[in-house]
């Protein structure tokens, strides 16, 4: 029982990844060259895999701060947002994005459905198809918006070692900058 929900589960994620589109992501990356800072917006289950992805960020070099830290300073219009909704119709999420947006700061929207208010405030964006908590995306065996999660997972990871790789940023670069408070 047990291999047959962990290949459904690859399965599932699997099918998602290949919807996302390569130009979206190239874009992305593109934008996150720049010598800028970046900051991370999400909420819940998006908004960790959001810390996750700015953890690496930080790893190979890049500056960058997670909204609602207390450490995170102003954004200003030279920044980069990267505002994560699974649903893309989270309050906070939108509220701040477009704050952002009004401010002349580049947002990209990283949600499930082009159609989401929060694809909607951004020419920048990546769409991951995943099942959310609404029901919409590819459908999944599993629970609320675990596949978004996981797939988002995947994307950000994919995100950073091609933007790794375009720095020439090494293994041993990123481990230089890891913790060792631990």
């Amino acid at each position: 029982m047990k291999n047959q929900m962990m290949d459904t589960i690859l399965a599932e994620v699997h099918q998602v990844i290949d919807q996302v589109e390569e130009p979206q992501l190239a874009a992305f990356v593109q934008l996150l060259q720049q010598d800028k800072r970046v900051f991370l917006l999400g909420e819940g289950r998006s908004g960790l895999q959001g810390k996750s992805f700015a953890m690496r960020l930080m790893h190979i070099g890049r500056k960058v701060y997670v909204i609602g830290e207390t450490i995170t300073p102003a954004i200003a219009s030279e920044d980069i947002l990267v505002a994560i909704s699974g649903s893309g119709k989270t309050g906070q999420v939108l509220q701040l994005a477009q704050k952002a947006v009004d401010q002349g700061v580049t947002v990209v929207a990283v949600t499930s459905s082009t159609d989401s208010p929060l694809a909607q405030l951004t020419p920048h964006k990546v769409i991951i198809p995943g099942a959310t908590k609404t029901g919409s995306g590819v459908a999944s065996i599993q629970l609320l918006s675990s596949l978004f999660d996981q797939s988002l997972h995947f994307v950000l990871d994919y995100v950073t070692l091609d933007l790794s790789q375009k720095l020439n940023i090494s293994n041993e670069s990123a481990k230089a900058q890891h913790s060792n408070m631990e």
